[in-house]
């Protein structure tokens, strides 16, 4: 065949560039193809061997090409086949400028990425999208939005891109006010679509907005998109981190077949962060039963049900199962679990045996949660072992300063407490304020300790007086064992009294009506005093309050907590 065609193209000289187009377009093909199924055999090599049988490269060849240069290593040779491409006089086809940018993308060199892309006179909407994720992928997100406002036109791509990177970065309201950009008409004639739609519900699941997430699920009910595992699984981390367990769940059941190990793992994770520990572990063997394979996600998610419920031996009989039965070796996060569970229980002896056996060394998590369980039952020792090698591991961090604070104040041993907080002081630390999160009518309300900011600030300090005052007629009286401040009780019960989620519930009665359940995010574990105080106004007010802290869920109804006050 080959001999037939140099026949041909010698006889024939209009054929010759047909023969030029047909072997390129086969090597072309062997080097996608390479790519798409990850076959052994290298596309750089491809390509030196289609240079060496002199058959010259086409507009196609090197987006092909570029596809396989995917990490920094790589970046001088995505240089060498920019230079060929500029040899051969290819680099002003669109298609090609867009995976230049991709490539010096993923090389991770995002000022290459820009300077080609300010050099190109016209650049197309696909070359916008690539700049623009390239930016996004680094967190230069001021300049990926500046970019974005001036596209000259957008797609679901430009969007969707944008929402994601507010996401991935923590600028979750930032994700939901584009949203809302693009729905109040801003984006034309752009209609979200179900990745999009994944990074709102995203931002919604971290805010706690429960109301924006339904309007999300209801505008993909309108739509008529189907729900997939991708908008499966995002409905239930959103509805599950909003509070309402009993939605996830319903998403969860109507997936029928559409449940892979991704959405098993996020409703067992959803229910284990709810303190639903033992209707994780039927979900978890309902599973099985189904012929789902568990992966190291979803045995995360089961010892986290066994941490939360205080299931000790049945957490030790599940963290030997995932090695025996399914030999997933165990992460850090499962070594972390263990330790969590040996030392919530007291078992300090054993939390100790689990981090000396590990095949890595101890991060942060590990010697947190050492340090978490040592501080709930006063073993000062192991306390302060932690709290060293945590500010060995970070410096910075403050939370491990006021963990070990609270237990020196706890034994009222207030010379250590000062000694610690002028350690921080001297070391620039500063302890993250507390803060709780409340949507109220789609808006986002933020309160922090000792909050006089919002609007509303006098309405919310009256209300806040005559809750505690009717709090107190009921016996309560303030839990001053975990205040920092070296004050008399009077002093201490006034700071108790300012903490952020008890400004969050007097905001949430004045703007909601009696028998409303309340919804609130904290971004640090809630304090012994504030659990007793919810539980009390639960039944006092006949309230349902449920409250998601660092650590997990408490749903607080008629003077009870879902945790048994383990936590």
């Amino acid at each position: 065949m080959r001999g037939c065609m140099k026949i041909i193209s010698s006889t024939h000289p209009s054929l010759h560039l047909f023969h030029h187009n047909v072997e390129s377009f086969v090597w072309n093909n062997l080097i996608r193809a390479t790519i798409q199924q990850h076959s052994p055999c290298s596309p750089l090599s491809l390509y030196l061997r289609m240079r060496f049988h002199a058959v010259l490269p086409d507009l196609h060849t090197f987006p092909f090409l570029l596809q396989s240069f995917k990490s920094p290593t790589q970046l001088s040779l995505g240089k060498l086949i920019h230079a060929q491409s500029f040899l051969l006089g290819l680099t002003n086809d669109s298609f090609l400028q867009t995976s230049l940018i991709n490539m010096y993308s993923l090389c991770g060199s995002v000022a290459f990425a820009r300077q080609l892309f300010d050099e190109i006179t016209q650049p197309d909407l696909p070359s916008w999208n690539s700049i623009i994720h390239a930016n996004v992928k680094v967190g230069m997100l001021h300049v990926a939005r500046e970019l974005f406002d001036r596209m000259p036109q957008r797609n679901v791509i430009s969007w969707s891109c944008m929402i994601h990177g507010y996401v991935k970065c923590g600028e979750h309201k930032a994700a939901l006010a584009l949203f809302r950009h693009l729905q109040m008409g801003k984006g034309c004639e752009v209609r979200p679509n179900e990745f999009t739609l994944s990074g709102v519900l995203s931002a919604c699941a971290q805010l706690g907005a429960l109301q924006h997430g339904k309007w999300v699920h209801a505008y993909i009910d309108k739509s008529g998109m189907r729900i997939d595992v991708i908008l499966g699984t995002s409905l239930i981390d959103m509805y599950s981190k909003c509070g309402s367990i009993e939605r996830a769940r319903w998403v969860f059941d109507n997936m029928g077949r559409e449940k892979d190990v991704v959405a098993w793992s996020a409703m067992i994770g959803a229910l284990a962060m709810h303190g639903c520990s033992e209707e994780c572990l039927e979900l978890f063997r309902e599973m099985i039963n189904y012929g789902v394979r568990p992966n190291a996600v979803t045995f995360v998610g089961v010892l986290c049900a066994c941490v939360h419920g205080g299931l000790v031996n049945e957490g030790n009989e599940y963290f030997k199962r995932m090695m025996k039965d399914y030999g997933i070796s165990p992460l850090i996060q499962h070594y972390g679990c263990m330790v969590d569970l040996y030392s919530r229980a007291g078992q300090i002896e054993d939390a100790w045996n689990v981090v000396k056996s590990m095949p890595m060394e101890p991060d942060v998590l590990i010697w947190g949660a050492l340090l978490s369980g040592a501080r709930v039952h006063g073993d000062i020792e192991t306390c302060e072992i932690s709290i060293k090698k945590l500010l060995e591991l970070d410096p910075s961090n403050s939370s491990a300063y006021v963990l070990l604070s609270n237990v020196y104040a706890k034994l009222g041993r207030w010379r250590e407490v000062r000694q610690l907080r002028d350690l921080m002081e001297s070391r620039g630390v500063k302890k993250v304020p507390g803060c709780s999160l409340v949507e109220i009518d789609g808006v986002l309300h933020e309160f922090f300790v000792g909050d006089d900011s919002h609007p509303e600030n006098k309405d919310i300090y009256r209300m806040l007086d005559e809750i505690m005052k009717r709090l107190k007629r009921r016996g309560y009286v303030g839990d001053t064992s975990e205040v920092l401040l070296d004050l008399d009780e009077e002093g201490k019960e006034f700071a108790l009294s300012l903490h952020s989620e008890k400004l969050a519930v007097a905001y949430c009665f004045l703007k909601t009506s009696p028998g409303t359940t309340i919804h609130i995010v904290k971004n640090l574990r809630i304090c012994r005093d504030c659990h007793v105080a919810i539980k009390m106004i639960s039944q006092e007010f006949n309230r349902e309050i449920i409250v998601r802290d660092c650590n997990r869920f408490h749903h607080f109804k008629n003077g009870v907590c879902s945790c048994k006050e383990y936590w």
